[in-house]
């Protein structure tokens, strides 16, 4: 059965993040100066998006279920030269989100002293729950800005893995495609345009 193709509403009218435009905003520099002196920790659950210092969501066991399995199946997918991350940093021109995995193009190596940036990755993965709409809608648009070529939302909600490609920058920011794939279908990991494999949507989930 061919997966169905999305209805939802790619972008909204809301402002990002709730209309929080008055708060004070932050560059990526000053970010990484407040990582640097100590300021923000590990211990701290932030990641910065469009300039906001924004509180990461809690994680269910539904949600770290799907990381486990996704991890697994990532790896033994993704060739060399590909670089599999997980929960690790992505630095965007005004964002540095932490998704829950980014395939990028390798050598390992290349981040030592960086993290993958919109040029080196080519498939962003977040796993969704309590941040399905952030993820929708605040991070979507960072990543189609970026020009993330294929962006993945786990919905482990509504048991589906919704897959976004085709972006578009600018001032409205988003994918032109998306299409969602239930648990009886499985969903192609492409990188570089090039199908390398497949995921049962229903081996990450609960």
């Amino acid at each position: 059965m061919a997966p169905a193709t999305a209805t939802r509403p790619r972008t909204t009218s809301r402002p990002p993040f709730g209309g929080l435009a008055s708060l004070r905003r932050f560059s990526v520099r000053e970010y990484h100066d407040m990582i640097a002196k100590g300021m923000l920790t590990e211990s701290d659950p932030v990641e910065l998006l469009e300039g906001y210092l924004v509180l990461k969501m809690s994680r269910s066991l539904a949600h770290d279920f799907a990381i486990t399995a996704l991890e697994k199946r990532l790896h033994r997918l993704v060739p060399d030269p590909y670089v599999v991350r997980g929960q690790c940093a992505a630095t965007f021109s005004d964002s540095e989100p932490e998704p829950d995995f980014i395939v990028a193009r390798g050598p390992e190596s290349d981040y030592r002293t960086r993290h993958p940036g919109p040029s080196d990755a080519l498939l962003v993965v977040e796993v969704s729950a309590s941040s399905l709409e952030r993820d929708r809608t605040d991070k979507g648009r960072i990543y189609a800005r970026g020009g993330i070529p294929v962006f993945w939302i786990v919905n482990v909600e509504e048991r589906i893995v919704e897959v976004y490609s085709d972006p578009i920058g600018g001032t409205i920011a988003e994918y032109r495609s998306q299409v969602d794939f239930s648990t009886s279908e499985a969903v192609p990991l492409v990188l570089d345009g090039r199908a390398i494999g497949s995921i049962l949507v229903a081996e990450l989930m609960v």
